[in-house]
């Protein structure tokens, strides 16, 4: 804060997470609304790889496990609305985030990053378990009786992706936290 005779001038600071906004060309910089700086940052690493795996995620459930859903039960039912829901989830605040660093200030610092994350985190946590438990019931025998039987791979990589991208959200909830208990 500096002082002058019109009284205090307050001055943000550019301590942002990104250096510059925009795609460098040649000598200048175009596109400065796009701030892909953030993708090199932790955050930003860790949000494109909850969004990727969510999209492998329900991409494998869809693909294999739609046509055994009926033996697999609820468990396809609640791994596959988990995915579908954070992923839609994560895509739209990798976007936000990428898009706009104001956005990425306000909505990390927010208690919603926080919820999202921890809740996604034990919704992912959980459907894996019950996936896997399902998956080992009802499709280790027909995988093991049945040539060319592929969806217990699939259902396999499902529930052990999931495992892995509900890990990352308990990360990055708790980083989430962090920086919204600093930001108060």
């Amino acid at each position: 804060m500096v002082m002058n005779n019109k009284g205090p001038v307050v001055r943000m600071s550019s301590s942002g997470t990104y250096g510059a906004g925009g795609i460098g060309c040649c000598c200048f910089r175009c596109c400065t609304c796009v701030h892909l700086e953030f993708l090199k940052s932790l955050p930003g690493i860790m949000k494109v790889c909850e969004t990727v795996i969510s999209g492998l995620v329900q991409s494998l459930l869809i693909n294999y496990g739609l046509e055994r859903s009926s033996s697999i039960g609820s468990a396809f039912e609640g791994s596959l609305t988990t995915a579908s829901a954070c992923f839609l989830t994560s895509a739209i605040l990798l976007a936000c985030y990428t898009i706009s660093e104001k956005s990425y200030k306000l909505i990390r610092s927010s208690l919603f990053e926080t919820m999202f994350n921890s809740l996604a985190c034990f919704l992912y946590l959980s459907s894996a378990s019950y996936l896997a438990f399902a998956t080992k019931l009802f499709l280790m025998t027909e995988y093991y009786l049945k040539p060319g039987f592929d969806v217990y791979p699939a259902m396999t990589a499902a529930y052990i992706l999931s495992g892995v991208v509900g890990i990352l959200h308990g990360i990055d909830a708790y980083l989430s936290f962090m920086h919204y208990k600093i930001g108060r």
